[in-house]
């Protein structure tokens, strides 16, 4: 083929170190921005962004030329560096990447943008299992910790 095409969609997640609550609701608006420019920037294309105030959701197009890994490492230290210009701030270490069907999209923009609704009901970790068992991902609890 002449010509590269993909259609790459992913649902990534990961939270604050140790869960620490340092995204205010005041600095999610900022921060969520910061991160569609951050894709912006690398040809990532971001679909929705959205979380609380210990971790965030990211639907993102993945480019051909990019690897999951570094897209995930551009948005979580080019986003960790501008919040530590606002406050002592760091993301926790790893992260959750799940691939979403176009058909899927629409649904997973709307999970992503009422974040602060879905967790009056159920907290990060509960999320974060819940998600984990729906794409068949085995896990140590213990790896679950911010």
């Amino acid at each position: 083929m002449a010509h590269t095409f993909s259609r790459n969609y992913v649902h990534v997640i990961f939270g604050t170190k140790d869960r620490r609550k340092t995204i205010t609701q005041e600095l999610q608006t900022r921060l969520w921005a910061y991160v569609a420019g951050i894709g912006r920037n690398h040809d990532i294309g971001i679909l929705a962004v959205g979380g609380t105030e210990d971790h965030v959701h990211i639907l993102l197009h993945l480019p051909p030329k990019i690897s999951l890994a570094k897209a995930v490492l551009l948005l979580k230290s080019n986003s960790s560096k501008w919040m530590n210009e606002v406050t002592e701030f760091s993301w926790q270490e790893g992260y959750g990447a799940f691939s979403v069907s176009a058909s899927n999209l629409d649904a997973v923009i709307r999970y992503i943008r009422n974040q602060r609704q879905h967790h009056r009901k159920l907290g990060f970790e509960e999320e974060l299992r819940a998600i984990l068992q729906k794409h068949g991902v085995a896990y140590d609890p213990r790896d679950l910790a911010g």
